[in-house]
């Protein structure tokens, strides 16, 4: 170091000094060695402070470049004498820019803006209240768009205790809004998943008891169908005899007793009372049958199956049955597109979605079906195929249940409540997902969602 001191001269003792003897020399050399000793190592520990406050220095700088928030250091007046990368980065000054400047003239609107002011109370708050004051102000940034940032202020103290100054941190908005969203996201997706899982469980609990109803049932109905047929054949046995006994003349009291007993009537109306057991049977069977396809577990052969010729089969037999001149928007793919499934499965699914939007649609001149196919976003994705319709659309109270076995809008007799049930196990057991949402043009929108078969 250059201020210091240099080493004793080694022959100030040889001076010559009236009353001094060598004595007194040799303590005063003792004496300079000791002061230079103490000198060098005051150095030495003055060179110690100075690298560790350095490096104090640079921790801190560390800190505050880290930061993602942004950081104001104010004197009393509101004058910035601190900031940090985020700061100079979110208004597009640097660090020397800012220095001097009222922390006020960062607001949008100026120093005399409604922020200004907010910033200004904030400020004024954090002097009196040690653990700060909270304030959501709009900053200017680079391009002069507002940035909302919620800063907490508080105050900075001497080493005295004294107020000297304000620490003002904030982290802006837009990430919060962000990080809320990202979290809403998250929540929602938990709820659906957890609905379900909670109607797979409750169908797999219902299809168990469905399977032991619907074996119970079949004995019944069994055995209604061969009486209903013994009794047909009865009655037109007792019709031919009746007709035989009636050709000829009857006594007064026969012919009283067949009047009132209505004989006539009886038998004209037999015929129509065995259609009505028979056709009940048969709906009871179809239902049975229905129950059964529910709950079985599916143990057919799966393979690929392109779902663009599912969907067309499904259009013709719709088209060649209950809905003739039903509307129905559909353009095939240019290229097979396979799934791998059953196909008749598959087929039943589609069969039950058009039959459904036809229905919903009768009685409208303008009734019409849309289906789209969206091919999967990425390799290995899933496939959407939409069925949108311009119908009355699903009341917001009954889209919970649309699902669940035995709902239905339709009018007593023409649904059993079975077809969407029955569909969303199905697309469940192939690997994919039965959705409903409100069509934007009202109506109602299904989306069957499907893995894609892998290229062999």
């Amino acid at each position: 170091m250059s201020d210091r001191l240099p080493p004793p001269h080694p022959d100030l003792h040889a001076l010559p000094l009236e009353g001094v003897d060598e004595s007194t020399w040799v303590d005063v050399i003792h004496k300079m060695d000791e002061v230079y000793a103490q000198l060098l190592a005051d150095e030495a520990a003055r060179e110690e402070k100075n690298a560790e406050l350095e490096r104090t220095q640079q921790f801190i700088l560390s800190l505050l470049t880290a930061m993602s928030d942004v950081l104001l250091a104010c004197d009393q007046q509101g004058l910035i004498e601190e900031t940090n990368a985020a700061m100079c980065a979110l208004v597009g000054r640097p660090d020397a820019a800012l220095r001097g400047t009222p922390a006020a003239a960062l607001m949008m609107g100026g120093a005399q803006g409604e922020d200004a002011r907010r910033m200004r109370e904030a400020l004024a708050q954090s002097q009196t209240r040690r653990d700060g004051a909270v304030v959501e102000v709009a900053l200017a940034d680079a391009m002069g768009q507002p940035v909302p940032v919620d800063f907490n202020c508080t105050p900075r103290l001497d080493h005295q205790g004294r107020v000297i100054g304000h620490v003002c941190v904030g982290r802006p908005l837009g990430e919060l809004k962000r990080a809320y969203r990202a979290l809403q996201e998250a929540h929602e997706a938990l709820k659906r998943t957890q609905a379900q899982l909670l109607h797979s469980e409750k169908m797999a609990s219902l299809g168990r008891l469905v399977a032991g109803v619907a074996h119970e049932l079949n004995n019944p109905i069994s055995f209604l169908l061969g009486n209903v047929s013994a009794l047909r054949k009865y009655a037109d046995r007792l019709e031919q005899y009746l007709g035989a006994v009636h050709a000829g003349p009857l006594p007064p009291e026969l012919a009283a007793l067949r009047q009132r007993l209505r004989i006539d009537a009886a038998l004209a109306d037999l015929p129509s009372v065995i259609d009505g057991m028979t056709e009940g049977a048969h709906r009871t069977a179809d239902i049975v049958n229905a129950l059964k396809r529910f709950s079985v577990i599916d143990r057919v052969e799966r393979g690929p199956v392109d779902l663009g010729q599912v969907v067309e089969q499904a259009i013709h037999w719709v088209r060649k049955g209950a809905a003739p001149d039903f509307r129905i928007d559909w353009t095939p793919p240019a290229a097979p597109v396979q799934v791998l499934g059953s196909a008749g499965q598959l087929l039943q699914v589609m069969l039950n979605l058009i039959q459904n939007a036809a229905d919903a649609c009768a009685g409208r001149p303008e009734g019409r079906l849309q289906i789209t196919l969206e091919p999967p976003e990425r390799p290995g994705g899933r496939l959407r195929l939409r069925f949108a319709d311009n119908g009355p659309g699903i009341a917001p109270e009954h889209v919970a249940r649309v699902f669940d076995p035995f709902f239905t809008t339709k009018p007593v007799g023409k649904g059993t409540g079975l077809g969407l049930s029955i569909s969303y196990g199905l697309i469940d057991q192939h690997g994919g997902h039965l959705s409903l949402a409100p069509a934007a043009g009202g109506g109602a929108e299904f989306t069957v969602e499907l893995p894609v078969a892998e290229a062999a």
